[in-house]
């Protein structure tokens, strides 16, 4: 039989990029023959990370609309017709047994031109609220993979198969790297860790809550690794001097980063709230306001009101003292957010994705 050829586009940030990775290194586990390209935009992150994952990628010329008249809104229907016509001959050469979507610009023109040529498509949605892109290619995909209950307002109800996100499997096993954790970043074990995460480009109004707070998580005796993000890491660098305040730009073993953290503040993408499911820390989401329908705050959402995390949005920003304060001093919340975000877990989701792939495949 000869080896499968498995197409898959997905790109734009780190939360459809790292999905996309993972179902192809399941895939590459159970069929070590099968042949993998990638599609997504040019100019795009993934056109750096998909390769350093070991994978070939081609580039499609397409961004999205802005939500105000701009020159690039002008040329969109331009990109548009060529990243089709670019998509279309991609897979007239490399002749996909089936192409999988998990979102961002690139992946619209590659599954609509997979739809036409009938091969079986399958989208992977990360969000509680999906994007346009997505809704529109439900129409005709043979499954859509989400990760949050009642999405059959946008999606076909016979399509959806609940699976969860992909996530990194170095997380399933952080509990037993709590002392590897403190040491890798050199922290006193004897004061609560906190760690801070706004994604991997970093996030304005995180950076400036935690600048403003530094003397106040002096006073409350906590040590902080926080990961400021690529934008911003020359701004805030400095604070490198001060005890018990460590910052990075980027942070490459976030298996021991969460191993070692007691409370988590982070934003709300899809995939670390997933993965933040499965860590099992007390968290504090501050979603971004600036994505699309607000995703973000619909995700952080979905947690919050099954009582497994805090909710503070950014125009709330002045309260955060008092509740990391509460937080911190009362250790029943602390095990309670604990224990129900680690009842959300779906810590099989990249295998059971692939159990639906295979199943395309197959027929």
């Amino acid at each position: 039989m000869k080896p499968y050829n498995i197409l898959i586009s997905g790109g734009g940030t780190g939360g459809h990029i790292y999905p996309a990775i993972a179902i192809a290194n399941e895939i590459k586990l159970r069929f070590p023959d099968a042949n993998f390209l990638f599609v997504g935009a040019k100019d795009k992150m993934e056109m750096e990370k998909v390769p350093q994952a070991g994978y070939e990628i081609k580039g499609l010329w397409i961004s999205g609309i802005q939500r105000r008249l701009t020159v690039d809104n002008l040329s969109f229907p331009f990109k548009l017709i060529s990243s089709l016509n670019k998509a279309g001959k991609i897979i007239r050469q490399f002749k996909p047994d089936v192409a999988i979507g998990t979102g961002g610009f690139a992946s619209g023109p590659t599954l609509i031109m997979a739809n036409r040529k009938g091969i079986p498509t399958l989208i992977q949605e990360q969000n509680s609220f999906p994007g346009i892109t997505n809704k529109l290619l439900s129409k005709k995909a043979n499954k859509v993979c989400v990760a949050y209950d009642n999405l059959e307002r946008f999606f076909p109800a016979d399509k959806i198969i609940k699976t969860g996100n992909p996530v990194r499997q170095d997380l399933l096993s952080i509990h037993s790297k709590v002392d590897e954790g403190k040491e890798f970043f050199t922290l006193d074990k004897t004061k609560k860790t906190v760690l801070v995460l706004g994604g991997s480009l970093g996030a304005r109004k995180i950076n400036q809550l935690i600048e403003s707070n530094i003397d106040f998580f002096k006073n409350q005796e906590v040590q902080v690794i926080w990961q400021c993000g690529k934008l911003y890491f020359d701004e805030y660098k400095k604070y490198n001097e001060i005890d018990n305040i460590q910052v990075h730009q980027f942070i490459n073993r976030m298996d021991l980063a969460y191993a070692a953290s007691d409370v988590i503040i982070s934003r709300a993408g899809a995939s670390s709230v997933s993965e933040l499911c499965i860590v099992g820390k007390p968290v504090i989401f501050i979603p971004s306001p600036n994505v699309a329908e607000d995703h973000q705050t619909k995700n952080a959402n979905s947690i919050v009101e099954k009582h497994a995390a805090i909710l503070l949005k950014e125009n709330e920003l002045a309260t955060f003292p008092i509740v990391f304060e509460t937080l911190l001093k009362d250790k029943g919340k602390q095990e309670s957010l604990s224990e129900n975000i680690k009842g959300l877990a779906l810590p099989s989701a990249t295998s059971d994705i692939v159990n639906e792939i295979e199943k395309l495949l197959k027929k």
